[in-house]
């Protein structure tokens, strides 16, 4: 099964500093048809002003992936860890048994980020968190996991859950598969351009839960910049 929904059919909310488009129930919208994919429990498209962010906030049991579309986010917690994390890269906060953290946009440009919130299979363990780079031409024309909760995936980031956070980017024409499985359900972005899968056209920040599918075969209409969760 291939839907698409539409980034204009999201729900959010414009805070004036902070524009968030929910493609999951997420604080003050609810859809029952869209509460979680799998283990996958939020995908937040956050569009964050110059100078501002969020002030600290606990986090607790929730694995939370960053991944940095333009600008940069400025990430500082309870536990010392103070990191920044570009365009292209990707930052990992494992909640634990509780972690407070903020996020600012530090920078004189707008931020806009993808946040993704699985859910743990492995709780009570200390928080932690970590960030790195994935250079966009590492990724050119394959997919490339960014964070893994499987420990054969040694170059990604480690995450405490039956899932993957997987990158690519394509140029127009190109053509790339990911072999998901048909237990298994993927949640899939274009973070910039235009993809088709099975003839469909989806768009930037349209949002594609993918379920039954041994391998999901994309092709690039655009240049394109794509995320995809491998989830339980």
């Amino acid at each position: 099964m291939i839907d698409i929904r539409p980034f204009a059919s999201l729900g959010g909310a414009n805070h004036g500093w902070l524009d968030a488009k929910h493609h999951f129930s997420f604080a003050n919208y609810y859809d029952p048809a869209r509460e979680s994919w799998g283990n996958l429990r939020v995908w937040n498209d956050d569009t964050i002003a110059p100078q501002s962010g969020f002030p600290p906030h606990p986090h607790r049991d929730m694995e939370i992936i960053t991944y940095v579309r333009e600008g940069a986010i400025t990430h500082q917690d309870n536990l010392g860890n103070l990191g920044r994390t570009e365009a292209g890269d990707v930052q990992v906060m494992s909640a634990g048994t509780g972690i407070t953290h903020a996020e600012y946009n530090k920078e004189d440009v707008t931020t806009k980020i993808f946040q993704i919130w699985i859910q743990p299979t492995q709780t009570g363990e200390k928080p932690s968190w970590g960030a790195r780079p994935f250079p966009k031409d590492d990724r050119a024309g394959q997919f490339v996991v960014l964070a893994s909760g499987f420990a054969e995936d040694t170059d990604a980031l480690p995450i405490r859950t039956d899932a993957r956070v997987i990158g690519a980017t394509l140029k127009a024409g190109e053509t790339a598969t990911y072999r998901l499985g048909r237990d298994r359900r993927g949640y899939l972005v274009p973070a910039t351009g235009a993809i088709e899968i099975e003839g469909k056209r989806i768009a930037a920040r349209d949002g594609v839960a993918i379920s039954d599918q041994a391998a999901v075969v994309i092709t690039a209409l655009e240049d394109s910049e794509i995320v995809l969760v491998d989830a339980a």
